[in-house]
């Protein structure tokens, strides 16, 4: 909850936006970010486009870093934009800095299956920053930030899952056995109706702090960062009532495996305020709600509330 005075805009444009928002997917009838008693979300991204600045302003999407490429993917559903994810990606390090997306109305069903896609690079990333679809080499898996499984409501959007930005080297035990159990708990609470109307979400890996940087991967076209940290953090809004929690993970080798899964009395133990996950990574996370219900959300958090 870094303190920052937000831009004013005039009001023909604050409509302006909040309308071509909604169209990029409702959230059962209450529109894209949920604001209470018709409050504005912060603007952010100078130097963005018309459309980007739309979804930079998404209560899901952190605040921008300058100097980063923000992208996002989205699918074309019923005649309707619906945006997919979205990346801030770091151009020097190759790798991305968080994906952020959300579970609503639209994005939480299950309409087909993994489309185990190839591997490939974002074209939506210069070439000089594409690392390559091939794999990463031991003792590495190509880990998805936004999981597969988590995109399943069309065959485009499981598809675009499998784009290098999405993508980090997770140590295999991380990756297949405790990196598992807490994408279980974000689809588990993202698709249940009666838990969230809509469950905001930003995972990443660390990379801002030197200290948080594991090694590097030599890659096609240069070194890609391997973080020494990966991170969650949720937002659940009910009938507008809103709580969070976070996790903050180490990228090693835990001893967990595909069929023997960390418990989730180990994943609690990781379980933290997004308060201090922000002041762990230097990122500002749902910097778009207003302050007075962001200081209030992202103070405290109680692992049981989302052990579904």
């Amino acid at each position: 909850m870094f303190r920052r005075f937000h831009n004013i805009y005039p009001a023909l444009l604050a409509v302006t936006v909040l309308t071509m928002v909604t169209a990029c997917g409702s959230d059962d009838g209450d529109g894209p970010n949920l604001l209470p008693n018709g409050q504005q979300p912060s603007q952010q991204g100078n130097g963005l486009e018309p459309d980007e600045k739309i979804i930079a302003a998404r209560i899901e999407v952190p605040a921008l870093k300058p100097g980063n490429k923000f992208i996002y993917h989205s699918t074309k559903e019923g005649g309707r934009n619906v945006m997919n994810y979205c990346v801030d990606f770091d151009l020097q390090k190759r790798h991305s800095r968080w994906v952020a997306f959300r579970f609503d109305g639209d994005t939480r069903v299950k309409a087909t299956n993994r489309s185990d896609e190839p591997f490939t690079d974002d074209p939506e990333l210069p070439s000089t920053a594409w690392v390559g679809g091939y794999g990463f080499g031991s003792p590495y898996n190509r880990g998805h930030l936004c999981a597969s499984y988590d995109r399943l409501y069309s065959e485009k959007a499981n598809e675009q899952t499998f784009y290098m930005s999405n993508i980090s080297p997770q140590e295999s035990s991380l990756n297949q056995g405790y990196w598992i159990t807490l994408e279980n708990i974000v689809s588990n609470c993202g698709r249940m109706v009666s838990f969230a109307d809509t469950l905001y979400v930003v995972k990443g890996g660390a990379i801002d702090k030197p200290e948080h940087i594991r090694g590097y991967l030599n890659r096609s076209s240069g070194q890609m960062a391997i973080p020494k940290y990966y991170f969650m953090a949720l937002l659940r809004v009910k009938s507008r009532s809103y709580t969070s929690i976070a996790f903050w993970v180490e990228n090693k080798r835990y001893g967990y495996t595909y069929e023997n899964p960390a418990p989730r009395s180990e994943i609690a133990k990781n379980a933290l305020s997004v308060d201090s996950l922000e002041s762990l990574t230097g990122i500002d996370f749902f910097h778009n709600l207003p302050d007075n219900i962001e200081n209030q959300v992202e103070a405290t958090f109680n692992f049981n509330d989302w052990n579904k």
